[in-house]
Formats: C-alpha cells, structure tokens, sequence
C-alpha cells in the first residue's frame, strides 16, 4: 500500500514539474473547423489581416483552420448565399444586391470604415471636385462592382448623370490609361492607383467617395442559416479576424513580414511602396469600435443602388447586417 502511494506521488510530481517546464504534456485539441474563405481578389499586401490572424494562431484558437480562396467576389457571394460556405470577403454593395435576389447573406463585420474607390486625375485637369467631372473622359474598370458604385455615388452627390461624362471600359488598367493620357481621369482604389502614381512622380488630385458620402465598405458576410444554427461559429470567425484587423493596426511592419509568405513576388517587390499600401489600407480600417458598421452607410448604399436601378426589388437595411458580434 505504502509503496504505491509512494509510486502515485512520484508521478504526480513529474507531471507537475513537466507542467511548470511547458514541456509535452498538453491538453488534446479538438478537431478543427476548416474554412475555405473567398476573398475577391488575387493574393495582396491588402489582405494582410487575415494571414496575420492565420499565423498569430487566432484563428486555431478558436477552433478553426482557415485557407484561402482568390475566386471572383461573385462567386463566394453566391456560395455564401447557397450555405456552400459559411464566409465570404466581398464589398458592402453586394449585399444589398444579393439581398435583392433573395440570397439570405448576412453582414457580419465592417473590415472598412471608409469606402476605398476614389476618382484619381493628374494635377492640371481641373478636377478636384465631382462636379468637375462633367463633360470628362473617365476610364474605370467596367459598370459593375465597388469602382463602378463609388463613380455612381460622386455623380449623384454632383447632380450627375452618366450621360453627362464619357465612360470608357478600360479592366483594371488606371495606371497605364491615365498616365497614357487615354482618360482624364479614373477611378480606383485610394490604397493602390494613388500609391502607384506617387510612387511613379505622378502628381495627382483625388476625389475620394468616403469625403462627400459614407457608404457601407468590405467586411466579413455569413448566411442566415449560419447565424441561426451556429452563432458561436459567427462569433468565433468575426473575433479572430478582428484581432487580425487589431494587430495589423498596432504593427504594421510585423504584419507586413507576416504577408511576404502568402503572397507571391512581394519580396522582390518595392517594399517601400507596398508599405505605403498597406498604410493606405490601415487608414480605411473600421476601428472605433473594431469590425461595428453604421446605419446611416447602410441607409446611402441602398438609395444609391436603388437610384441606379440595381435593387430588382425593395431590401430591408435591417436584415442586411448585424453588429451581435461586434465587442463596443
């Protein structure tokens, strides 16, 4: 009896010990959730929240393992809206556009405050306002997506019609249309075609949208079914991403060397300019409080969808987002 109290003591003291060591014995983890998150576009300095909340671990802290899938936002927007996928990274107006088509998406986190597409004109053409648009050969990608509704809602702001200026579709291409001088002025986003240009010595006026009208701007979206079967999983996602979101803030270098192993030939890239990127970036963060959206931005993005004859039917702003997740 005495020799096997002995035996019990001694191996609770070298669990112990192998405890306050940090040594092996650690607690089994869980099976973790696997989650394919589409993310609109190809791999970028932009995206570094994400791989920074992968590699800090706040991802697997919470019992998930997330990969991530370049596919058109289209498609993860109908995903999402099919229950295919739980996530998906898109652009405040395709939710209201989805909404529209019934597709039960569901905004869940506000990535930006700010929405990111500016017009952008070389210094001396006069345009430094939207009203200063009228009569201008504008190059933008197409007439879809976020380039296409931020245009749309300068003009409105002006008192604008498309008919009032020339539109050419130019894909994604700003730079080489606007410095070719085959446009007077285009549209893109504040955190890329600006950049690039200053970084080229191009002096240049830019009309951002977020100055004249706050609209709702890129964020997380899930499913209805998602947010009624398995909010914890909502919950988990929105808060792990967050501190992604936070981290990057409050370190940016450190997020910076995080994204050189997810995305291709940044390396080799200047690096001064992709800082100045991710900065850009940063500056568009929704962080006071982190990840919270607005009803008012709400509010603008179906008026001006529903001015542009977008919305086939009437939305309710109210089932579009939920700020439940949101820490204040």
């Amino acid at each position: 009896m005495k020799k096997s109290i002995v035996f019990v003591i001694i191996l609770m003291t070298l669990v112990l010990s192998a405890c306050a060591e940090g040594e092996a014995i650690k607690p089994t983890s869980p099976e973790l959730v696997q989650i394919r998150l589409p993310m609109g576009f190809v791999p970028n300095i932009q995206f570094a929240p994400f791989y920074v909340a992968v590699e800090k671990g706040y991802y697997r802290e919470v019992g998930l393992e997330v990969t991530f899938d370049y596919k058109r936002e289209t498609d993860g927007l109908a995903l999402v809206g099919a229950g295919e996928i739980p996530f998906s990274v898109v652009s405040g107006e395709q939710v209201p556009l989805a909404r529209a088509k019934d597709l039960p998406v569901v905004y869940v986190m506000a990535w930006y405050e700010d929405y990111p597409v500016a017009v952008i004109a070389n210094k001396g053409q006069g345009i430094t306002d939207p009203e200063d648009l009228e009569g201008r050969r504008v190059g933008l990608p197409g007439l879809y997506g976020a380039n296409y509704v931020g245009l749309r809602a300068l003009l409105s702001y002006a008192g604008l019609k498309e008919s009032d200026l020339k539109l050419d579709s130019i894909g994604f291409n700003q730079v080489e249309v606007l410095v070719s001088d085959q446009a007077e002025a285009v549209v893109g986003y504040l955190a890329n075609e600006p950049v690039q240009l200053r970084s080229r010595g191009y002096d240049i006026d830019v009309i951002a949208v977020a100055d004249y009208m706050q609209l709702i701007s890129n964020g997380l979206i899930t499913n209805q079914q998602t947010l009624d079967e398995n909010p914890d999983l909502v919950r988990d996602m929105v808060q792990a991403t967050l501190k992604g979101i936070q981290f990057t803030v409050e370190n940016p270098e450190k997020a910076y060397e995080i994204t050189l192993g997810y995305v291709e030939g940044l390396e080799e890239a200047d690096r001064d300019v992709q800082m100045e990127v991710l900065q850009a970036s940063i500056d568009l963060y929704q962080i006071e409080p982190y990840g919270k959206s607005e009803d008012q931005s709400w509010e603008n993005m179906v008026e001006i969808l529903s001015n542009m004859d977008l919305l086939e039917e009437a939305v309710s702003v109210e089932a579009m987002y939920t700020n439940e997740f949101i820490k204040e």
